[in-house]
């Protein structure tokens, strides 16, 4: 028997940890006789690590350094993408913090409130900023020059065609990407990524003052049940594969409403009680399709014949081929259910197909 080997996937850095490798690179650059060729800086779990700076330049009184953002394996927007940190001393007298971060081209401004950012400020999580400083001032610390005054500008090269790509503008976030990073590290399709969008998406529709929100698995059930529902921008989360997760965050944010927008496949999932719908047991999930469907009326003979199906979507053909609509809404309120008993809130369902957008509501 052949055992199937076990790829383990490459992690990166996150905007974050490079801006402040980008910074600490331009501080020892603007400071130092000669510009270095690498910055090593420290994590938020006390771990040190080196970078390699793609450019640091020094001239007439400001330093520029940039690191090339690798996410690993991880499908990233900004993987690839330049970070750069021009730092500058501060003239003297000035007020504020010793250690001033700012946003420059291609870095977003915060619009919206409900974020871990306010209003009008650049969008620099917390703990990037955090990391930013600290690795400044240890760049300060080993030349000697603690406590000096210095403006550290953040930029992404081509950050607002980057940002196009993400859903920066519904958060509010707009004019470039997001310094983003809890941990200055990139898990591979990372859970934490998606749930904190989720979790940041909600918090701006609460701070804009509404009580109902849309969850949905992609892009196009997204837009299906929009077209229906007209609602704010900022009541459209998409949530992906996180249903358990999202539904009860919707809870936890206090919205009255959910709408739950998804596909065929994605809503026999629900119903058939998955909270994570990415995972995936093809031969399994059609049998276990099939034993709901004999549950909710199927006879038994043709339970059998579907339970033979290669695919959720063949399942749904035949459904509708012998004009099986009524197992079908059956299927949708078993989702319905099964939502609202993990939100513990009123739950609107809509099944999407690619071709005619809603073809049923619960």
């Amino acid at each position: 028997m052949q055992l199937e080997k076990t790829v383990r996937l490459r992690s990166g850095f996150t905007t974050g940890a490079c801006a402040a490798a980008a910074a600490k690179g331009a501080t020892l650059a603007l400071l130092a006789a000669r510009p270095p060729a690498q910055a090593e800086i420290s994590f938020p779990d006390g771990s040190r690590r080196s970078f390699v700076l793609h450019s640091c330049v020094a001239e007439q009184g400001r330093a520029t350094a940039s690191v090339i953002k690798d996410a690993g394996d991880d499908p990233d927007v900004t993987n690839g993408a330049e970070i750069i940190a021009a730092v500058a001393k501060q003239e003297s007298g000035s007020a504020g913090e010793v250690i001033t971060v700012r946003a420059g081209k291609g870095v977003g401004t915060v619009t919206k409130p409900g974020l871990s950012v306010a209003v009008g400020e650049p969008a620099i999580n917390p703990v990037p900023l955090r990391m930013i400083r600290a690795a400044v001032a240890e760049a300060l610390h080993e030349l000697r020059q603690d406590g000096l005054r210095l403006t550290v500008t953040v930029s992404v090269r081509d950050g607002e065609r980057l940002a196009e790509k993400t859903l920066n503008r519904r958060l509010g976030i707009i004019g470039g990407l997001s310094i983003l990073g809890t941990t200055g590290i990139v898990r591979p399709v990372s859970a934490e990524a998606w749930t904190a969008t989720i979790d940041a998406a909600m918090q701006v529709a609460r701070a804009a003052g509404l009580d109902e929100v849309l969850l949905s698995t992609g892009r196009t059930s997204e837009a299906a049940a929009q077209r229906q529902l007209g609602l704010a921008e900022e009541a459209q989360v998409m949530m992906g594969d996180y249903l358990e997760h999202a539904l009860k965050a919707a809870r936890r944010q206090g919205f009255r409403r959910i709408h739950l927008s998804a596909m065929w496949a994605k809503a026999l999932k629900c119903a058939l009680g998955i909270p994570q719908t990415h995972v995936r047991n093809g031969a399994l999930e059609v049998r276990q399709a099939a034993a709901l469907l004999a549950e909710l009326g199927l006879d038994e003979e043709a339970a059998a014949l579907l339970a033979q199906a290669n695919t959720a979507k063949e399942i749904h053909q035949r459904l509708l081929a012998q004009g099986r609509t009524d197992l079908v809404r059956a299927v949708c309120l078993r989702a319905k259910q099964y939502a609202e008993q993990l939100s513990g809130l009123p739950v609107r369902l809509y099944l999407i197909t690619s071709e005619d957008g809603v073809t049923e509501q619960v």
